[in-house]
């Protein structure tokens, strides 16, 4: 059995489960690097039956199913992946699985960038390295108003947290209701309004065909010039150009972001040339306690297909 596990950053797979479990003839080879060209890809993983997604890190739409003639079962890290066709997994016969996934650090990321902008913490740290003291000025969160597009369960840990600081939340999404915003202390309001009277504008929706490109120029515009724009969802829900416009013109005070079109984000992308902008690179879901339940479950997943006995079936 061959076995791939795609996009190991950090090269720590090896350390996070037992692979010594797998049957004595299986080949475990673990890519560190990510491998963004489609033909090199196709290439590189001909030979292998299975292959292991860290998240939606490397893609895999019907035309990579389909010139992958070995694939026998593809695994996701998580328990859901946009970025997989399933129905060309069950099309081909090919079984495809998820992980379990520890379910706070994202909204925990969230409040990292909240706070690194309205502190200026990255700005003043590089500003002290550099023999300067106290550049500008910070802003309390006490008062302020938190909107959150998205009251689903990170939504629901960002808001409770904003509420320790004292802030005023409010929610839209599509189904959101008011009663599920009172029940976590917030109240339900319209986009429009929520982007012209919000302080943090925060996004936890899931990116799905009606919810792609649901903020835009509009959105945008109608933020406040003080404001700050948070996205640790996913980057397909914001106009990028139109995010690009407001932050260079500075009609809004800063970004936080985790998620970008492309990742890893390439070395010229005009993000990095912004001193309004905090930027991480998809940091949300990576944490210690999270890769030990991907790669543990991942490798249960392995087993359990070859046992004929699939676990955590997605497709």
């Amino acid at each position: 059995m061959k076995i791939a596990l795609l996009d190991d950053y950090q090269r720590v797979a090896r350390d996070f489960a037992d692979w010594t479990r797998l049957p004595a003839d299986s080949e475990l080879v673990v890519f560190d690097h990510h491998i963004a060209e489609r033909e090199v890809l196709l290439e590189t993983l001909q030979r292998f039956e299975v292959i292991v997604l860290m998240r939606e890190r490397t893609p895999f739409p019907a035309e990579v199913i389909e010139r992958l003639p070995n694939l026998r079962l593809l695994i996701t890290t998580g328990n859901r992946n946009a970025s997989i066709d399933l129905a060309a997994c069950r099309a081909r016969g090919i079984t495809v699985s998820g992980t379990g996934a520890v379910g706070t650090s994202t909204a925990e990321l969230t409040w990292g960038l909240i706070l690194a902008l309205i502190k200026r913490i990255p700005l003043e740290d590089r500003a002290l390295r550099a023999g300067r003291w106290q550049t500008g000025l910070t802003t309390s969160l006490t008062g302020k108003r938190l909107g959150l597009l998205g009251l689903g369960k990170l939504g629901t840990q960002v808001a409770r947290v904003g509420q320790a600081f004292g802030m005023e939340v409010v929610a839209w999404s599509q189904n959101l209701t008011d009663a599920r915003a009172a029940e976590v202390g917030a109240r339900r309001v319209e986009k429009r309004e929520l982007f012209a009277t919000s302080d943090i504008v925060s996004l936890h929706l899931v990116l799905s065909d009606r919810t792609r490109g649901l903020v835009g120029a509009e959105e945008l515009n109608a933020m406040k010039p003080e404001a700050c724009f948070i996205n640790t969802s996913r980057a397909g829900l914001v106009d990028e150009a139109a995010l690009l416009e407001v932050l260079r013109e500075r009609r809004i005070a800063g970004a936080g972001l985790d998620v970008f079109p492309i990742e890893p984000l390439p070395a010229d992308h005009p993000l990095l040339g912004l001193d309004n902008v905090v930027l991480t690179p998809h940091l949300g879901y990576v944490t210690r306690e999270n890769y030990t339940v991907f790669y543990r479950d991942a490798l249960e997943d392995i087993l359990g297909w070859k046992a004929g006995k699939p676990v955590r079936r997605l497709a």
